[in-house]
């Protein structure tokens, strides 16, 4: 395996690649300037000479710093890059791209070659990116693998995505109770290879069930002539194919695992998950949580074209203005107050950045709750009671700060009151809201990250504008 490269080193290769794509992007239009005898074979030379090009600079790189390279490219020069590769190569680099840029580059990839791609994918890494390959390419696959990995990509595809059906690996090194250590190495030693990301071995029985799992310390520091079940850790943590690839992910993090057992609902053991799977879901879910709470309705390639980024950021700054217009009546309905007392309309603001500051802070405790399955009937409840006494103390806290000054600032001790209680109640108002949403949409079955921070926005600009005009129309 490739040493890991540092990013400025693959920042390098790929200016590398970039000045061979010029230079060649010039003798290709010098080709194309021959005699019309002479051009076409011009042209395809050139074009060879380009890809060989490419693939001297890119060879012996792992896929996941090809796919680094290739997406720090604007999407014609990504594509050439990529029609340069060997389909080995662009196979194993593909499953390490970001979703996005997946999926473009398959819409962009001719049939014949996306065939020949995706033909190089072993069963398990063409159950992960099957979802973005069109089913007349995954048909023609299916046809083109032996029976065995045909019968293990249709068990892959028949689970859900996002679930551990399509995480698990189907390569798994199994023993049996009964053999001695001895006999174990020495049938490592006939395999010549564990498969990857192997920390330990699984027992099983003569059905296939697993008994247990003996890992590769033991198995090293055990004597030859002890058995598996006297060393062996017997009732090993496991998943089913139904379970989330969240559910994996937690696992994984709290019991500090490399591999785990996947077994059915008789016990029969039938596969694994590895951590490299379980890093790769857990990137693309932060990532997609990242973009949902700016909101962005879906991922985005920062290459993307002008119109796809546009109709990727409407849906929610739609919302957004809507509720901003809405938040706009509560002033409009206090005009004559604001006229009355113009200090008002430089004071707003501050009232409702404030609110909104403090529902962040609660969204992003929620999120994290939420995310580690914290959450009980009871805890929330106690979460609910705990921010808003939080919120309590730092709005008569910071409300009594901001109120002094406004009350300074302007010669008017009544108008600091009125600012003071304002903060009071929108943030306690904003603990509220940035509570009750995101587990409300949890309820709902929703994604909590979607849409929280524009109604939180919605909230404290709208709840705080009206409070603190309504406070001083009705005390000044």
């Amino acid at each position: 395996m490739s040493p890991q490269r540092p990013t400025a080193d693959l920042h390098a290769t790929a200016a590398e690649i970039a000045a061979l794509l010029e230079h060649h992007r010039a003798l290709e239009a010098l080709a194309r300037g021959q005699d019309r005898t002479q051009r076409g074979v011009a042209v395809q030379l050139q074009q060879r000479q380009n890809a060989a090009d490419v693939q001297r600079v890119l060879r012996g790189m792992h896929p996941a710093d090809v796919a680094f390279v290739l997406e720090s490219f604007e999407q014609d020069d990504r594509l050439q890059v990529w029609n340069a590769l060997e389909p080995s190569q662009a196979a194993e680099a593909l499953i390490e791209f970001e979703p996005t840029v997946r999926a473009r580059l398959v819409r962009e990839t001719g049939r014949h070659r996306l065939v020949r791609i995706a033909s190089a994918l072993d069963p398990d890494d063409l159950a992960w990116v099957s979802d973005d390959l069109p089913e007349d390419v995954m048909a023609e696959v299916r046809e083109s693998l032996g029976e065995i990995d045909r019968t293990l990509l249709q068990q892959a595809d028949a689970y859900p995505p996002q679930s551990v059906g399509r995480l698990m690996s189907l390569d798994v090194a199994t023993v049996r109770e009964s053999q001695s250590i001895g006999d174990v190495l020495q049938d490592l030693h006939t395999r010549a290879y564990l498969p990857e990301h192997s920390d330990r071995l699984f027992v099983v029985d003569t059905r296939n069930l697993l008994r247990g799992s003996l890992s590769l310390q033991s198995l090293v520091l055990a004597g030859p002539q002890r058995t598996v079940a006297e060393i062996m850790e017997g009732n090993p943590l496991a998943l089913r194919p139904e379970d989330t690839a969240a559910h994996a992910a937690r696992a994984f993090e709290r019991y500090d695992l490399v591999s785990m057992p996947v077994v059915n609902d008789r016990g029969k053991l039938i596969g694994r998950v590895t951590v490299d799977a379980v890093v790769d879901f857990i990137r693309v879910t932060a990532d997609k949580d990242a973009l949902a709470m700016a909101g962005l309705s879906g991922a985005e390639d920062i290459f993307s074209s002008v119109w796809d980024s546009a109709r990727n950021r409407s849906p929610w700054l739609l919302v957004n203005l809507i509720t901003a217009f809405v938040a706009t009546r509560f002033i409009g309905v206090f005009e004559t107050t604001i006229q009355g007392f113009v200090s008002l309309a430089t004071l707003m603001p501050i009232v409702a950045s404030i609110g909104g500051n403090t529902g962040n802070q609660t969204v992003a405790l929620v999120f994290r709750g939420l995310a580690f399955e914290q959450f009980t009937p009871d805890s929330r409840r106690h979460l609910l009671r705990k921010e808003l006494i939080v919120s309590l103390l730092n709005g008569i806290l910071w409300g009594s700060l901001a109120g002094i000054t406004a009350g300074l600032f302007y010669r008017r001790a009544a108008l600091g009151i009125v600012m003071m209680a304002a903060i009071i109640l929108n943030l306690t108002i904003a603990a509220a809201v940035g509570v009750l949403v995101p587990l409300t949409l949890h309820r709902m079955g929703r994604d909590p990250a979607q849409g929280s921070s524009v109604l939180l926005t919605f909230a404290t600009d709208s709840m705080g504008f009206f409070l603190f005009l309504c406070l001083a129309w009705l005390y000044l």
